[in-house]
């Protein structure tokens, strides 16, 4: 089992049987998958004034009207993602979608936007609620870089421990937050009714460093546009909701984009009227909670709180999606398969500590700065927009049942809404650092490529055809057991009965030794056994259950009943491993071979075999 100080650290292993999905009443689901999305307006409006201010303080009342066009463009997403919801009540993100209905390229672009999009939404989170504690105590802002990465290893280490009821957790922090908002807004209004009045205060006198033009304005419109990451999440959560789950997914998303476009339009709004401008010591909206509610309050104190709290539950939520995303194109082999791999916390481990690695790095580089981020942050989102409405398209004129025009129509405007703004983000802010994700899409998707081309060529070597039966015996020898040998099996390939014959010809005895996966069906190995083993009683095929997710701790757990069994015999351990001719390979195979003789290396009594099978150029 684990050492005792990794359980202390992610907890004891849970059962399998835990993975049964527990629905939620829409008023939990709706904290889980909104987060994300409702936690942008901390920093969407800063975004878009961090452009504007280049032309002049004079030029920020444009943020209002540019509010408004994101505002309208919320709504033609959200009521687009609806028809998602009625055609994918099992859940459609971007990758499914694509994948069904616009092919297998289509659907590899999503997801490598997808990857990319969970890492900057994690990195900006972070630092956007790291910047909300340092507007709140500025003694904090030379430390704004390694406080960032002590929130990201508590939400990583959280993540690795896996969670349990997570509706409570979620709903306090998100709705704190939209109540914070809420009464920054019902301030702002009293405020401006009884004192200040409709006349917008001017902002402080900056010189422009730019010309205001087009292209400028574009810009801050697709900066401003990172308000809109998120709202995809509830249409890849359907399963999340009690039925009927697809009628209750398709109101929580109207709830969620009515929300969302109203405390879009409240801080926007009140840094109109109160003539707010960007500082890099103190967020907007950290400047118009000041202004309404003081700075030494404890009203201006919880809505800072809730800020960071809501960034890092918004941060948690790509903890989340991208190890499942990195699971699904595992599953299809576009991916190494141990990103696959449930942990004992049930949770896939592997994925949690990739985005861990690369979210520090863009920390370390992006040095705390949120616009740096934010410059590459909305073009995965709307080429991910893109592609899951387009396929939605298809999905409909394909289907053509009843509505099925306008719901084409629908889906329709919204693709070609969300394809607009993708251009407008990729010409405004190429300049910006937006090369990057433009340049990083179709390498990622070539490795995707080139990541399943090396897997089935690996498996057409090591793979053994449908009616090919590979004779395996143990020579006749006395009954006496002197040598134990157990064999283990990943799956019946060449490398398997290769190890099996070699263990055949050196023991008295030859065990082989199957953990079935879960969902998995032991029928296919026991009918390819039977073909070319037979009833051999010096051969046995043991399949072990595991009720936790690993499958080598039932392996070793069952070597050491062996061991306590037969004392002083000895046991031989021999372990298929296919040996490639490229490096590069060594990440694809034997991985779990791998895993399992660090897990057994403290058997001194064990004797460790390796079967070496060399694959083709």
């Amino acid at each position: 089992m684990k050492n005792s100080l990794q359980v202390r650290l992610l907890g004891k292993p849970i059962p399998r049987a835990a993975t049964e999905s527990k629905t939620l009443p829409s008023f939990q689901a709706l904290p889980i998958l909104s987060s994300d999305a409702l936690s942008s307006v901390a920093y969407a409006t800063e975004a878009a004034l961090g452009v504007l201010i280049l032309a002049g303080s004079q030029r920020l009342s444009l943020s209002l009207p540019i509010t408004l066009a994101i505002v309208l463009l919320i709504a033609i997403v959200v009521m687009s993602y609806r028809q998602t919801i009625a055609a994918y009540p099992q859940g459609g993100g971007a990758y499914i979608v694509g994948r069904e209905n616009l092919g297998v390229l289509a659907s590899l672009v999503a997801a490598a936007s997808l990857l990319i999009d969970y890492v900057l939404t994690s990195a900006v989170s972070l630092m956007a609620g790291t910047q909300a504690l340092s507007s709140l105590v500025p003694g904090l802002l030379p430390w704004e870089v390694p406080i960032a990465l002590l929130l990201l290893v508590l939400v990583g280490w959280a993540n690795l421990r896996g969670a349990g009821d997570t509706g409570r957790l979620f709903a306090l922090p998100t709705y704190a937050f939209v109540v914070m908002v809420a009464l920054l807004g019902v301030a702002g209004f009293h405020d401006l009714v009884t004192s200040h009045g409709w006349t917008p205060d001017p902002p402080p006198l900056l010189r422009a460093v730019e010309p205001l033009g087009l292209f400028l304005i574009l810009r801050a419109f697709s900066s401003g546009c990172s308000a809109m990451t998120g709202i995809e999440a509830i249409a890849n959560g359907v399963q999340l909701f009690r039925d009927p789950a697809a009628k209750r997914a398709r109101a929580t998303l109207l709830v969620m984009g009515l929300l969302l476009a109203s405390m879009f339009l409240v801080v926007s709004g009140l840094g109109f009227m109160y003539g707010i401008a960007p500082n890099p010591d103190v967020t907007v909206m950290a400047q118009i909670g000041m202004r309404l509610f003081g700075a030494k309050s404890a009203l201006f104190v919880l809505l800072q709180v809730t800020t960071l709290l809501i960034l890092m539950l918004a941060a948690n939520t790509a903890f989340a999606d991208f190890p499942r995303l990195s699971a699904l194109l595992a599953r299809d082999n576009f991916l190494p398969r141990q990103m696959g791999w449930v942990g004992d916390r049930l949770v896939f481990q592997n994925g949690i500590f990739a985005l861990l690695v690369v979210t520090g790095f863009i920390i370390l580089v992006c040095q705390g700065n949120t616009t740096i981020a934010v410059n590459l942050y909305a073009i995965g989102v709307f080429l991910a927009f893109t592609i899951s409405q387009g396929g939605m398209v298809v999905h409909w004129w394909r289907k053509r049942g009843q509505s099925w025009l306008a719901r084409a129509l629908m889906n329709g405007v919204g693709a070609i809404s969300t394809l607009l703004v993708l251009i407008v983000i990729v010409i405004s802010k190429f300049g910006e650092g937006a090369w990057t994700v433009v340049v990083a899409i179709p390498l990622l998707v070539m490795a995707l490529v080139n990541i399943r081309a090396r897997y089935r060529k690996v498996y057409q070597e090591i793979g053994i055809a449908p009616g090919d039966v590979c004779a395996i015996n143990v020579p006749v020898r006395d009954l006496k057991i002197g040598n134990i040998s157990v064999v283990w099996i990943a799956a019946w390939t060449k490398p398997t009965v290769q190890a099996l014959r070699y263990a055949a010809t050196v023991s008295d005895r030859v065990i082989g030794v199957w953990v079935q996966p879960d969902g998995e069906s032991e029928e296919p190995l026991l009918a390819a056994w039977r073909s070319s083993v037979g009833s051999d009683p010096n051969l046995e095929l043991q399949i072990l259950e595991s009720p936790y997710s690993s499958l080598i701790n039932p392996f070793a757990d069952y070597v050491d009943g062996l061991s306590k069994l037969w004392g002083d015999t000895t046991i031989t351990i021999v372990m298929p491993l296919a040996i490639p001719r490229y490096r590069f390979d060594s990440l694809l195979l034997n991985q779990r071979g791998i895993n399992l003789r660090q897990a057994l290396a403290e058997h001194q009594q064990l004797v460790f075999t390796l079967v070496r099978f060399y694959l083709p150029a």
